[in-house]
């Protein structure tokens, strides 16, 4: 019988898409956040949310250049105090990434700057930044837009902008993948295994009686047997089970056992490697308990599954406080 034993089995040891830009995909522009409403254009090409502005439409080419619908290039700009008369004077960017940015505009003979794009949910951005700013012009409640924030603006707040075409449609999220099952080994004796090289009883009542190596597994209130595994080399990067099989007698060949009480057995991993020479009292102690297992006979238990320790010899204890058990370790095939 087969009863105790280590098998061993090798175990197989994002950003929004943006839609394709054509010079003919031509939407709308909305606002939303700290304020909100359709985006419209005064003749001279500012853009604006507020007001009775009439409704801007935009195109975009494919290198996310924008045009309006008088086909003019839309740009950033930034106004500062001229140094020869004090006076206010335009300063317009075309793809210059160095230079700050700001007021969001569409200039006639202007050519359209760079780097917007919509993204799969309609949403624009420039240079892959979707916030915009929106900021008073104190004339009719209108507010210019912007790409950055600063100390010459006033009344500004964080929006986004929203194109009602030209955007591919994010895809649906792909669903949860199942929990990993925990990978285990069967209790069964298919595949590579180990048997036990050295079973060794040790006696609370005698604790300084070396009993030597035996072919009989036994556990009883006072004796407990130490099983040593020698697991090969080759077994680096797998995975080991530590598993009892306990037939029922009817089923065995050559094999028998005697057991009485409740059945119930404990296991554990030892920190050293017994010899024929181990007692009770000379015992390497637990690095691992396993716990306690109810064994009725007709069954398999897997006590554990851990990284194979390969290129070890390893032990490995069985003790019972209300059960005696005697089984003779066969090895022939297992019923």
């Amino acid at each position: 019988m087969k009863t105790f034993f280590l098998a061993v089995v090798a175990l197989a040891a994002g950003t929004n898409a943006l839609i394709a830009r054509g010079g003919s995909c031509c939407f709308h522009l909305t606002a939303s956040g700290g304020v909100s409403g359709s985006i419209g254009q005064l003749s001279d090409g500012q853009n604006r949310i507020g007001g009775e502005l009439p409704v801007a439409q935009y195109c975009i080419d494919s290198n996310g250049g924008l045009t309006d619908q008088a086909g003019r290039g839309c740009i950033l700009t930034r106004k500062i105090p001229s140094f020869q008369d004090h006076t206010h004077r335009v300063l317009t960017f075309h793809g210059d990434t160095t230079a700050p940015t700001t007021q969001f505009q569409c200039d006639s003979g202007a050519s359209p700057l760079t780097g917007f794009s919509v993204g799969c949910d309609g949403t624009l951005s420039y240079n892959g930044n979707s916030k915009f700013f929106a900021c008073q012009t104190g004339e009719n409640g209108e507010l210019n837009l912007y790409t950055t924030d600063g100390p010459d603006k006033s009344g500004c707040t964080d929006i986004t902008l929203a194109a009602d075409s030209c955007n591919s449609g994010c895809p649906a999220p792909p669903p949860s993948p199942p929990a990993p099952q925990p990978k285990t080994c069967p209790a069964a004796l298919s595949g590579t295994y180990e048997y036990p090289h050295l079973i060794i009883p040790v006696d609370s009542a005698s604790p300084n009686t070396a009993a030597g190596t035996s072919y009989n597994g036994q556990v009883s209130t006072s004796v407990s047997s130490i099983f040593n595994f020698d697991i090969p080399s080759a077994d680096q990067g797998k995975t080991c089970s530590l598993v009892f099989l306990f037939p029922e007698q009817k089923d065995l060949q050559t094999s028998s056992y005697t057991i009485s009480g409740s059945g119930s057995v404990d296991f554990s991993a030892l920190s050293g490697v017994a010899s024929s020479s181990t007692t009770y009292a000379n015992c390497p102690g637990s690095a691992a308990d396993y716990g306690s297992f109810t064994l009725v006979p007709g069954n398999s238990y897997t006590i554990a599954t851990f990284d194979c320790p390969a290129g070890q010899s390893v032990s490995y204890k069985m003790t019972s406080s209300s059960t005696s058990l005697t089984y003779f370790q066969d090895y022939n095939p297992s019923p």
